[in-house]
């Protein structure tokens, strides 16, 4: 099975990316929906409280706009709560790809924001990186979820620089707003992702 990480720093259109792939029935596992779902877990929130504090717990899960601004301005905080969240959300995204594979899927797509940050491109056939320039990024996420535009850079200066994700595979889409543009891209990167796959199996 060919597997393929797909990464882009915030506001790049990485989500635009990955329902197109769902729309051609390419299975997509989403680190962040996985994630949300292990800090639901009864086990996980205690020891989230235990560390940082029961003010930053909901009754449905973390308070998320409260951890944000904590891990955004302190990268020991953030390392500490990605030491808890991280390896279970590995661990589940492994068992699914496992189970796509038992049932014959070809291709899996994993989802993965923190993909270079965390040194997971190893783990990969290849990883597809969604770029833009940086005030179309600044933009997106203002207009997406109301951030001030010192927000969005101060999430942006969390992550590996963009120029720095171009470094690490020459597999990079350009977003810069023509969604049929971004297919075309696409489109012709699965063509060439695949066909290696293909030339083996013939």
């Amino acid at each position: 099975m060919l597997q393929i990480g797909l990464t882009g720093s915030i506001g790049s259109g990485k989500s635009t990316v990955a329902k197109l792939l769902l729309e051609k029935n390419i299975p997509v596992l989403d680190a962040d929906a996985i994630a949300r779902e292990v800090t639901s877990s009864k086990v996980v929130l205690e020891e989230i409280a235990n560390i940082f504090g029961q003010e930053y717990i909901l009754e449905n899960g973390i308070n998320r706009a409260k951890m944000a601004e904590l891990v955004f301005q302190k990268p020991e905080a953030r390392a500490q709560l990605n030491a808890i969240i991280h390896p279970r959300v590995r661990a589940e995204m492994t068992k699914r790809t496992a189970e796509l594979a038992a049932i014959g899927e070809s291709l899996v797509v994993q989802d993965i924001p923190l993909l270079f940050e965390n040194q997971l491109e190893k783990l990969f056939d290849a990883v597809i990186l969604v770029d833009a320039p940086l005030e179309i990024r600044i933009a997106r996420v203002m207009a997406r979820d109301g951030s001030t535009r010192e927000q969005v850079l101060a999430r942006d200066s969390a992550q590996m620089p963009a120029l720095e994700k171009r470094k690490r595979t020459p597999y990079i889409l350009e977003n810069t707003g023509d969604a049929h543009n971004l297919e075309i891209q696409l489109n012709a990167l699965l063509e060439k992702l695949k066909a290696p796959k293909l030339n083996t199996n013939s």
